[in-house]
């Protein structure tokens, strides 16, 4: 194989998910990929910072198109709804990768710190889904609930679609998206306003400089 063929990115992803899983995570090498996918280590370093990026390379442009699709739905949407839906939208660059994902899931789950590498790229993606519902109306505590309640949808719904069911990730993502819906009184943050204390007649006449007048007959005498 030429060191010069294109896709020499993909090249290498497939080379180290393919090692990865042979002789595991730990015991692969950069030179290892490299020599597998038929380039260099100079190359390798041209696309990703060590072996771990190879796993985590893509997060920031998914993060960039969830968050760009969650901002272009009309006001009308339910910030749940328009979570989810962003979701969906990556559904057949997901179908395109089910092999490379399923490989990526089962590396991640064997190495305690992979998993929390990836436990902060998803919260990295709530923050910023957070920060789109605020600027579309929503109260910060709110957007945080939202976001959060979106990232757990979507796990879910990864889990089964790429389980032994093989569910679709659209379908999977809309059905709890449907029975987790967060109520319309939470879609826009309106505040409400403040009602003014109730006072006892004496306090107002009190406040007006007039004596209260005194219900009930006279006391006798």
């Amino acid at each position: 194989m030429g060191r010069w063929e294109p896709d020499a990115r993909g090249r290498l992803e497939q080379a180290a998910m393919e090692l990865f899983e042979e002789r595991g995570y730990a015991r692969t090498t950069v030179e290892d990929i490299a020599a597998r996918a038929g380039l260099t280590e100079r190359t390798f370093f041209r696309y990703f910072t060590d072996k771990r990026e190879v796993l985590f390379s893509g997060s920031a442009a998914l993060e960039a198109l969830i968050v760009e699709t969650i901002g272009a739905a009309p006001t009308s949407v339910a910030p749940l709804t328009a979570v989810t839906r962003a979701f969906e939208a990556l559904a057949s660059w997901f179908e395109s990768r089910r092999g490379h994902a399923r490989k990526r899931r089962t590396v991640i789950a064997a190495y305690g710190e992979l998993g929390e590498r990836e436990l902060i790229k998803l919260s990295t993606l709530a923050a910023a889904i957070a920060t789109m519902l605020r600027k579309r109306g929503l109260a910060a505590p709110t957007a945080a609930l939202v976001a959060e309640m979106g990232i757990a949808i979507f796990k879910n719904a990864f889990e089964r679609w790429d389980g032994p069911t093989g569910t679709r990730l659209p379908h999977a993502s809309r059905q709890d998206g449907d029975a987790t819906r967060v109520p319309r009184s939470l879609a826009v943050h309106r505040p409400r306003p403040r009602a003014e204390p109730r006072r006892c007649p004496a306090a107002r006449s009190r406040r007006s400089g007039r004596e209260p007048r005194r219900s009930g007959r006279p006391r006798r005498r």
